[in-house]
Order: structure tokens, then sequence, then C-alpha cells
């Protein structure tokens, strides 16, 4: 596991940009499964600026963790969010960007996006396999849409679920463990002070830690990195930041 800290959530995502344009580069296809939330949002303003970053985008294709089961122009999709702050800035073709259809019925979606994912990626011991999986993590533990209250979602069988937030009850589809852990790479991008505890019970193992969904992220024989603002990572011991 590799564990980054930098001192701002800003700094994060400028050096995650960096780290993917360096991944991309050289490569012939990269599929890569977005996360939403604040951090990815500055993320992708980072990677709009196409001076900075050379990405040559007709070879990425993007995929969705999870999402909102709300319209594509709705304020909450996580879809939008990506329009807004980053597909409408780069030379992205269409063809290569495979939302979530958040306005559809939630379990046919599941099914249908699940289906969509063992067409669009390439497989490893039956299961699709993605170059990168962008996450977050909540308060309270959870990433992607898998919350605790559902963490036995984590264990499914099948690509995509259908998830329920605790609070809301609003409906969301997410992927889920089988795919999460079959990835070549999986980054978390975690900030705030509000993350800090789980952050530290997690990545020190502390009693229970594996009730909280993001700890049962597990590369089977890919990498792992979270990348933390400092806030994030203050309750944590003997790491060092950049």
């Amino acid at each position: 596991m590799n564990v980054r800290v930098y001192e701002t959530k800003n700094s994060v995502a400028t050096h995650f940009a960096a780290f993917l344009e360096e991944e991309i580069r050289g490569r012939e296809e990269y599929h890569m499964a977005l996360s939403g939330g604040s951090t990815p949002r500055i993320l992708f303003e980072e990677l709009s600026k196409t001076d900075r970053y050379k990405i040559d985008w007709g070879k990425v294709y993007l995929y969705w963790g999870d999402e909102r089961c709300v319209p594509p122009n709705d304020e909450e999709s996580n879809y939008k969010m990506t329009v807004d702050h980053l597909l409408r800035n780069v030379p992205i073709p269409e063809e290569n960007i495979h939302r979530i259809m958040g306005e559809n019925e939630p379990s046919v979606e599941a099914l249908r996006y699940g289906i969509l994912l063992e067409r669009e990626l390439p497989s490893g011991s039956g299961i699709p396999v993605f170059d990168m999986v962008i996450l977050g993590m909540g308060e309270d533990g959870h990433t992607a849409s898998i919350f605790p209250h559902e963490i036995h979602l984590w264990d499914s069988e099948q690509n995509c679920e259908v998830a329920t937030h605790p609070e809301s009850g609003q409906k969301r589809v997410t992927i889920t463990g089988r795919l999460i852990n079959n990835s070549k790479e999986v980054a978390f991008l975690v900030t705030g002070a509000g993350k800090a505890d789980k952050v530290q019970s997690i990545l020190g193992k502390s009693q229970g830690y594996r009730q909280y969904p993001a700890a049962l992220v597990e590369p089977v024989s890919g990498k792992l990195s979270w990348y933390l603002d400092a806030e994030a990572a203050s309750a944590l011991q003997s790491l060092n930041s950049d």
C-alpha cells in the first residue's frame, strides 16, 4: 500500500493529475472509473488544464464507480459534475464515455451497466478489469456507494448493485468489491478533517476496522494508493508528507 500525504486538497489533485498523465502516456487504452465528490471535482478542474497535462484523451475510456439515481442534468449527478468540470474541457470522444444512467429504474440499470462493463473492459479471471478505479471515502467509511449498513453488497457476485443512502433513502447504482479488487490500480482521494478518524482506523487496522467498506479495498494483484491531505492524515503517525 502506498500512502501519500499532501498539505492541501489542491495539492492532492495536482500530484494525482501528474501521476495519471504519466500512467496514461504510452498506453494504447486506459479504462478508468471515476468518483464523485469535492476532491474529484478539483482533480477534474486540474486535468482540464490541457496546456499543462498532455493526455491523449482519445485512448482514455471513462466509467463511473457509482451514481445517484437522478437524471444526468440533476445537480446531484456525478456525471453532470464530471461534464461541468472535465468533459466539456477536454477532447475526449463521446463514444469513450460510459455513464451510469441514473434516470433508469435502478435494478434495471445495475444489470445493464454490469453487462456494459463486461463488454467494454478487458477480462481477468472472468471479471472485468479497470486500469484505474478512483475512490473517495465518506465520513462513515463508505466507498463507491457501499455503506456500512449494506456492507454485504461488497461481496455480491454481480458487477453492480443498487444501494440505498442510509439517511436520505436515495437509491444509487454502484460497482461492487469484485470489480474494485480486480482492478490494476485503485486510488483513494481523501481530504478533510472529518475523515481523519476513519483513515486512522483503516490504515492503522484498529479493532473493528473492517466494518467500514473502504477497509475492504484490497486489490488481488493490483496496486492500492491513498492520497490524503494533511487534515485527513492528521490522526496518523509516522507518515512522510510531500
